[in-house]
């Protein structure tokens, strides 16, 4: 009966999109942890409130401070976490502490306060940290990745051989598991993803389709990008739109584990980049017969992600044409510079400068045929920058907002490198949407870009359309600092 009612529960949410990120849920998740905690405190003796009051909140601040330093020392984030995580985690450690350390004086129901306080408190914080990382934009979303639900269309390899027997071109693409060898790079990584556009099950064999690969942020797992990213929807709705026709996409693992940082380098933390261009490109073109041609190969990426989808296009020409860098920043960072020399790359500054996106185009030389789509947040744009194409299902006038978040580095960054790009014959385009830093964020940006990458990659039935007329807007120079985005 309880499994029932949350099912029908997690349903309900799910149909209404509710958001774990903006919305009515963590306000009220956060509200009865306090009033639960202030129960489970009361009012006690004087030793309690002199003595071991004061010990529980040491110990709260000690498990923030340490959480602080560990995220730190790690290089898990550029961007500063929100000052309510530090709150959430120090009133966690807090709440535990008084669980243990009031037991044996408190009441019945005071001791049932206190052991719901603990798990509503640490819910509290992850759901503050999901506002930082945007992992789960809605109940449904984190419900079907926590229990592994099925992705949208997925199928087997006796599914797949089932559609393509059928020799009739489906109403939908299919998204397959594959187990891609890593012979070439010996990066141990996890189950990866494709999606067969309709147009691909119309002929036997397939036609040599453009391919596109999709590579999340910086705490991934492949399915992101069809989970959160609602990715398999908006190419399905492309493919509806030219007679079936999209290309195929291959959702990557660029980490190997959920936490590990890679920045898609070849590095201490595994030859990611040998991963996704030896590995990936080959397997693609032998198990699904794409086309092996760089004009007709594509990276997408958010955050971190996007940081790869610019550095992996410029320095393999010979593999890609195009790149959409969501929100990306100026090239892999794990912190400073220093740090991130050290945690990526042993110590070895030219290992480092191979990977670095502006120092690779430089010493590339003139490119040609390569073309890049920045997308950055009007939410992080000063008012100077209002006169910026926003484009989005059309274009729209972009109103001043406050910087909510660094990501004005990302900003930075699509200005610099798309006017180092062009310099060096690299077609590129600014465009900028409203939206936070998140998965919804990253969805829309996508959204707005695929019509153009399709077309680009020379997508069968998609007209090739040129990159959104904008201007980079006029700001104050920034300052020409070593590039050490992410």
């Amino acid at each position: 009966m309880t499994g029932s009612t949350t099912n029908l529960a997690i349903a309900v949410l799910g149909d209404n999109h509710t958001s774990l990120m903006h919305g009515w849920v963590p306000r009220v998740v956060q509200a009865v942890a306090v009033a639960l905690l202030a129960v489970a405190i009361g009012r006690r003796s004087r030793r309690w409130q002199l003595v071991w009051l004061p010990v529980a909140a040491v110990a709260g601040g000690s498990l923030a401070a340490w959480s602080h330093w560990y995220i730190d020392n790690r290089g898990l984030a550029d961007d500063p976490a929100p000052q309510q995580l530090w709150w959430w985690i120090a009133v966690t450690g807090g709440a535990g502490a008084v669980a243990v350390l009031g037991w044996r004086t408190a009441r019945w129901w005071r001791r049932s306060a206190s052991v719901v306080a603990v798990p509503l408190c640490l819910l509290s914080a992850a759901l503050t940290l999901n506002l930082w990382v945007g992992y789960f934009p809605t109940v449904q979303t984190a419900w079907d990745q926590l229990t592994a639900g099925p992705l949208p269309y997925q199928t087997d390899a006796a599914g797949l051989s089932a559609i393509a027997a059928a020799g009739i071109q489906p109403a939908h693409g299919s998204v397959v598991p594959v187990t891609i060898p890593d012979d070439a790079s010996h990066f141990k990584h996890r189950g990866e993803l494709v999606y067969l556009p309709p147009a691909w099950f119309s002929t036997s064999p397939p036609a040599r389709l453009p391919t596109v690969m999709m590579i999340g942020g910086e705490f991934n797992t492949p399915a992101d990008w069809l989970r959160a990213g609602n990715a398999v929807k908006t190419i399905d709705d492309l493919a509806a739109a030219h007679g079936g026709n999209a290309p195929v996409f291959v959702f990557v693992d660029s980490g190997g584990a959920f936490n590990n940082d890679t920045e898609c380098v070849n590095g201490s933390r595994g030859n990611a980049a040998d991963h996704l261009t030896k590995d990936v490109v080959p397997y693609m073109v032998s198990k699904f017969g794409v086309s092996p041609d760089a004009e007709n190969w594509g990276i997408v990426g958010w955050s971190m992600g996007g940081t790869c989808a610019l550095d992996l296009t410029v320095m393999h020409p010979e593999l890609f044409s195009s790149f959409v860098d969501i929100a990306g920043n100026m090239g892999p960072e794990t912190g400073t510079k220093a740090q991130t020399i050290a945690r990526l790359f042993g110590g070895s500054a030219n290992a480092w400068a191979a990977f670095d996106p502006a120092t690779v185009i430089a010493k590339h030389g003139r490119y040609k045929g390569v073309s890049g789509w920045f997308d950055i947040s009007s939410n992080n744009l000063p008012k100077h920058h209002r006169s910026l194409t926003v484009t989005g299902a059309g274009e729209v006038g972009l109103g001043g907002h406050d910087v909510v978040r660094n990501t004005a580095d990302s900003t930075v960054a699509a200005e610099s490198l798309c006017e180092l790009g062009r310099a060096y014959g690299i077609n590129c385009a600014i465009v900028a949407q409203p939206g936070k830093h998140d998965w919804p964020f990253a969805s829309n940006a996508f959204a707005a870009a695929l019509p153009w990458l399709a077309g680009h990659l020379g997508t069968p039935g998609v007209a090739r359309t040129p990159l959104p007329s904008t201007s980079p807007p006029e700001s104050p120079q920034a300052p020409h600092a070593e590039p050490v985005g992410r």
